[in-house]
């Protein structure tokens, strides 16, 4: 058995000690451990597997472990306890949520889609599991274009909640929805300023940016895809160099694939330099080793609200077959 460490004595310990401390306990606990690019490189190196929110979402469907520790933002240990009601489901910090799944209360959510009776609604995975209940289908900016794509002509749609992927997605498929006004601050941050600059700083780089940035910025953009898909346009690309529009965090797996490539961060806005999300730094090593040394903060779901919320994220699976 792993010996027991104390809080207190985390500190003293160096991150390849912590490191072998949480893969002993990854043994003992039978435990996956998923975490999202955006968090910080330690974390990744600890995890089985690190993705997009389709990936761990899908890795969070199919494993054989008891025990599914995640590190990324809450809704996303939230759907790993949807789809496995059966499994201890614990994060480092309770506290790492998203501004953006909470930008779309569910009061509001449910008065909005009793406006529009005749309307489907299309869900961001990036919402609280009381969202996803009021939802018909869950996508995430991996797939969304491609369910979209699925949904008849005539049918309205509600999508929501970043009102700036809303925006790419209506100019990339031509349909007009109805769009919910939340948008997450990582990547609303930059600016088209910024990036028209950075292109003049480094000639011969391009740009390549997530649809959760503005229009204005993804208009300078040479490539525009989610996490996974800006990753892997960085290896087919031949360019050697990209300013990369999106969290910052992502560029730790960019250089691991491309080591020959320089990956430059997009430059923040300076009256409004918020394109680092803080709340997946909170995912620490330390803290992700006391998690799965005292089983907890532990992830729950009230077994209707999972029920229910189930149901839209089974359908973005099967539609993203």
């Amino acid at each position: 058995m792993t010996k027991p460490i104390q809080p207190g004595d985390i500190g003293h310990l160096s991150a390849e000690e912590l490191l072998a401390n949480v893969r002993d306990l990854k043994k003992e606990l039978n435990a996956i451990i998923l975490a999202h690019y955006y968090t910080l490189p330690e974390i990744q190196q600890a995890a089985d597997i690190v993705g997009d929110s389709l990936a761990l979402a899908r890795a969070a469907e199919k494993n054989t472990a008891d025990v599914i520790v995640f590190a990324g933002v809450y809704f996303m240990a939230e759907t790993a306890k949807i789809l496995n009601p059966g499994k201890l489901v614990i994060m480092p910090d309770a506290d790492a949520g998203c501004p953006l799944a909470d930008s779309c209360p569910e009061d509001e959510f449910r008065a909005f889609r009793a406006a529009h009776p005749d309307a489907i609604a299309i869900t961001y995975i990036n919402s609280t599991a009381a969202v996803k209940a009021l939802s018909d289908i869950t996508c995430t900016s991996s797939n969304a274009e491609h369910i979209i794509s699925q949904i008849p002509p005539e049918q309205k749609i509600i999508f929501g909640p970043d009102r700036n992927l809303g925006a790419y997605l209506m100019k990339k498929t031509g349909r007009d929805m109805l769009i919910w006004q939340g948008y997450c601050y990582v990547h609303d941050a930059f600016a088209e300023t910024y990036m028209v600059q950075a292109l003049a700083m480094h000639p011969g780089s391009e740009l390549i940016a997530h649809p959760e940035c503005r229009e204005e910025v993804l208009r300078h953009a040479s490539f525009v895809g989610s996490t996974a898909a800006l990753l892997d346009y960085t290896q087919k690309s031949p360019s050697r160099s990209f300013i990369v529009a999106t969290e910052p965090g992502i560029i730790y797996e960019m250089q691991l694939r491309s080591p020959s490539k320089l990956f430059i961060p997009a430059p923040k806005d300076p009256g409004n330099p918020r394109s680092v999300c803080r709340q997946m730094k909170l995912n620490s090593l330390d803290r992700m080793y006391l998690c799965m040394l005292n089983r907890k903060p532990e992830i729950t779901v009230d077994e209707k609200l999972r029920e229910a919320a189930l149901k839209p994220i089974r359908r973005m699976l099967e539609m993203s077959a």
